[in-house]
């Protein structure tokens, strides 16, 4: 089989396959519906862009693509697919992600993303994709209006995707839910499911050598001994609000002349840095340093800034790369979670809840899909020529 043979829609879809037949059915094993058969009915649905179970629901009765295609034999009806999904761990379709991503590296597609000629920047940030004042399940994240005493309930996920700020397409890599934890009267948040995201995915890709790009939450001392004690590197925001011992640090350092200046133009646009290296965190950590990056991009009358840590040593050589790494942050908010929300997916459409995992297992099985078309979109032909071709007709269309 050829190097693009391998990433065609068969393959892939059949990969995703063996993986949900891997899934393990808590259910008694005469049931009449098999768990692989609920999961890629699942997938099916993103991967069409059925804008809701009951569409789904109304094409199984004739589209014979869902068992020739997703080698689905006996298709469950939206009531039965939610319930049994429901009682399916999310955390099980994990190793699906691991597999897929994995063919990537094999096949030497992934090598298109290395940055800084070594290096894969994972962007992670956490987003919603559920919320009810009535519907709710035990695992929701629960907040109450203090004056009304009104709760509202939500379910979030901490997503990561490998980027690269020279390529549109992104690799989505297995989210982390954002749930109360088993037992828990208390909601659970983005730092805690941001160490539990990173321990998994060294655990999933012990070798790659990631960096790590998010926002300014996440410049705090426990997530950063979190990144080190799994051997990642990292670019992470930082406000002046929210970091004010390192801002003064950095502050009195220009003072006294130990910061570098460096200045370049590109295509007629500005890039002026300033930046420090081995500066204290903050006045808590001391011992915890970071190097820090000031940036303006200036572009006539417009301009923009920007300011970041790094554990990467800065120089005049690397710091527009790191720069750019930086940047690349906005990959996760622009090509994952606006493509989920406006290209088909209908990430914030409520295709069911639940009592148990049922939400959760929809936005991972909504991730698979996605996933799958992004290998696609990088590494099959025919289906960039298809992509291409409808893009010409739409502008057709609307001319």
């Amino acid at each position: 089989m050829g190097k693009e043979a391998r990433f065609g829609a068969s393959e892939l879809l059949e990969l995703a396959r063996a993986g949900c037949r891997r899934v393990k059915d808590s259910r008694a094993a005469n049931a009449s519906i098999k768990l692989v058969d609920a999961l890629m009915s699942g997938f099916a649905m993103f991967s069409l862009k059925d804008s809701s179970m009951l569409e789904f629901d109304e094409r199984r009765e004739k589209d014979d693509n869902l068992k020739r295609v997703y080698g689905i034999e006996k298709i469950p009806s939206d009531t039965q697919m939610r319930e049994i999904l429901d009682k399916t761990e999310p955390g099980e379709l994990r190793p699906t992600f691991k597999t897929l991503v994995g063919e990537l590296e094999a096949g030497g597609w992934l090598e298109q993303f290395l940055f800084l000629g070594t290096y894969y920047l994972a962007s992670l940030d956490g987003t919603g994709y559920f919320s009810s004042k009535q519907v709710h399940c035990g695992n929701c994240l629960e907040k109450r209006n203090s004056q009304t005493g009104e709760v509202t309930y939500s379910h979030q996920m901490l997503s990561g995707a490998v980027v690269h700020p020279d390529l549109a397409v992104v690799i989505p890599l297995a989210p982390e839910p954002i749930v109360k934890q088993d037992g828990s009267a208390k909601n659970d948040c983005e730092r805690n499911a941001g160490k539990r995201f990173v321990e998994n995915l060294r655990e999933d890709y012990p070798d790659l050598p990631f960096i790590i790009i998010e926002d300014a939450l996440s410049a705090n001392a426990p997530h950063i001994e979190v990144l080190k004690d799994n051997h990642m590197h990292f670019i992470v925001g930082v406000k002046p609000g929210d970091h004010t011992f390192l801002f003064e640090y950095v502050e009195q350092a220009w003072q006294r002349g130990e910061m570098t200046d460096y200045e370049c133009r590109v295509n007629g646009v500005i890039h002026r840095f300033q930046f420090l290296n081995d500066a204290p965190l903050n006045a808590s950590n001391p011992e915890v340093r970071v190097n820090f990056i000031e940036y303006w991009e200036i572009d006539g009358e417009k301009s923009q800034h920007f300011t970041w840590i790094t554990d990467l040593w800065v120089t005049e050589n690397n710091v527009f790369e790191i720069m750019r790494g930086g940047r690349a942050r906005w990959k996760i908010e622009n090509e994952t979670f606006n493509t989920l929300k406006n290209q088909g997916y209908n990430f914030e459409h409520n295709y069911g809840h639940g009592h148990q995992n049922l939400s959760v297992v929809l936005a991972s099985l909504m991730m698979l899909a996605f996933l799958v078309d992004q290998i696609q979109q990088l590494a099959c032909g025919l289906f960039q020529a298809t992509s291409r071709k409808r893009l010409r007709r739409s502008l057709k269309a609307k001319s």
